[in-house]
């Protein structure tokens, strides 16, 4: 039966793999940023690689609302592509990138707030002290990122993905080395630590921004969907056409990341070694979630195209092919975190405190990687098709009524400490994977729901 269900979607698979695969190196790459400044501050202290996991995490949780938001474009870009109607796509572009900027200045503000405050999280004083100046500076570089973000979903929404890719690897390395010069001061530059890490860090993405502005712009690929550069189109409609699919999606996952970085203070309230442990794990798990949300995109993107063509029958195969990839690729995954997981966490450090209550905690980890990442292809498959309110309902109830609870009740009324709290985790993902995927399959063997009546009209208008 599943070699069957293989050759019926085997084309769809291997087009779904070669559109995902570079979205997915693309993803890895904005992820490795911050799992090197974890490798490379491992050598500094457990109190470094603490300080900044938590950091990122409540960094994250609001630049996530940012990225989910703006990710509506590829699918949006997508479905017009697929109706020919290029002209709309650059209006797309110069919209997002205008929204993007209005973004980043609402968490640069939120995140001075919180940076200055963080007394109010209840951390160790020696974490408190070093998250203040790092936040300072990474949070200046949520600016460039966004401007990064928009140009890397119009590219990705015309499957142009391998630009973005390059352009993500290419500042990863080059965030090495800056982390090598300035977290440990060679080269007769001062020793800065973490700060070191975030200055890397706002370079590197000044950096990605000047680079994906210079190709898309002189590119001859993107020339006929590009906006012209003065007119006096107004971008209001828009913008509220990618707040109502993209904000939803940003809410998603705030919810999903809300609740990791909830996990992180709870885990927080136990002990520094304990915080440690969960920052190395979870920059193990959002390495893979990450990939996961490589195919999540690939597959809104051709759901996307199918919805702009009115295909109904295309859009359930591409979906399909989106959620047996990520399936194949996460059950890897899990085999990997529970045979080798305290290889993996020596990788990172070698406190022998930090690494025995990592590995015990990868080995959880591994067993929700199937739920992460059918969850964020369900997630993505369904913002294909414009089904973003129920989906974002269905994430707050698996995180926040289910996932968090548990963790706690686990964690400091059943005494099992950070392995409770990481329980809780898994039955929140495993809530989300199933119910967002029913969500996705009911939709299409309906097939009379207002998503197929707008793909109708679509198909219809010509536009």
């Amino acid at each position: 039966m599943v070699f069957t269900f293989f050759r019926s979607i085997k084309k769809d698979f291997i087009h779904t793999l070669q559109l995902s695969f570079p979205i997915m190196l693309g993803q890895v790459g904005s992820v490795l940023m911050g799992i090197t400044d974890t490798l490379m501050l491992g050598n500094v202290g457990k109190e470094a690689v603490a300080a900044s996991g938590v950091a990122n995490q409540i960094y994250f949780l609001f630049t996530v609302l940012g990225m989910g938001t703006i990710a509506a474009m590829a699918p949006m870009i997508a479905t017009s592509k697929g109706a020919q109607n290029d002209k709309e796509c650059g209006e797309i572009l110069r919209t997002g990138i205008e929204l993007g900027f209005l973004i980043s200045i609402v968490i640069c503000l939120i995140m001075f707030f919180i940076g200055e405050n963080f007394e109010w999280f209840q951390q160790p004083a020696a974490i408190t002290a070093l998250v203040k100046p790092y936040l300072r500076i990474l949070t200046i570089s949520t600016i460039p990122f966004m401007l990064f973000l928009a140009l890397k979903q119009f590219s990705d929404g015309l499957s142009l993905t391998k630009p973005a890719m390059v352009i993500t690897l290419i500042a990863v390395l080059i965030n090495v080395a800056l982390n090598w010069l300035l977290i440990y001061g060679n080269l007769s530059l001062p020793a800065l630590g973490i700060k070191g890490a975030a200055i890397a860090t706002l370079i590197s993405r000044i950096l990605m921004a000047l680079m994906i502005v210079s190709y898309v712009f002189r590119n001859k690929s993107y020339r006929a969907f590009m906006p012209p550069l003065i007119s006096t189109f107004n971008t209001f409609p828009l913008i509220v056409k990618i707040l109502k699919v993209g904000l939803p999606g940003g809410l998603q996952l705030f919810f999903e990341v809300g609740a990791f970085a909830g996990a992180a203070l709870l885990v927080g309230w136990i002990g520094t070694d304990e915080l440690a442990a969960h920052q190395i794990v979870l920059g193990l798990a959002a390495l893979t979630y990450m990939m996961s949300a490589g195919v999540s995109v690939s597959g809104s993107i051709r759901v996307g195209q199918a919805f702009g063509e009115g295909d109904k029958a295309k859009i359930k195969q591409m979906g399909a092919s989106a959620l047996f990839l990520v399936g194949v690729f996460m059950l890897f995954s899990c085999l990997l975190f529970i045979f080798f997981n305290e290889e993996l966490v020596r990788l990172f450090i070698h406190d022998d405190g930090v690494v025995y209550t990592a590995a015990s905690v990868l080995i959880i980890a591994g067993l929700f990687q199937f739920s992460d990442g059918i969850q964020v292809v369900a997630l993505g498959i369904l913002r294909g098709i414009e089904d973003v309110n129920v989906p974002t309902v269905i994430t707050l109830l698996a995180y926040w009524v289910i996932g968090l609870p548990i963790g706690y009740v686990l964690g400091f009324i059943f005494h099992l400490g950070i392995r409770g709290i990481w329980i809780g985790l898994l039955a929140g993902l495993t809530t989300s994977a199933i119910l967002l995927t029913f969500r996705f399959y009911i939709l299409v063997n309906k097939g009379k729901t207002k998503v197929y009546e707008a793909t109708k009209l679509v198909k219809q208008d010509g536009h």
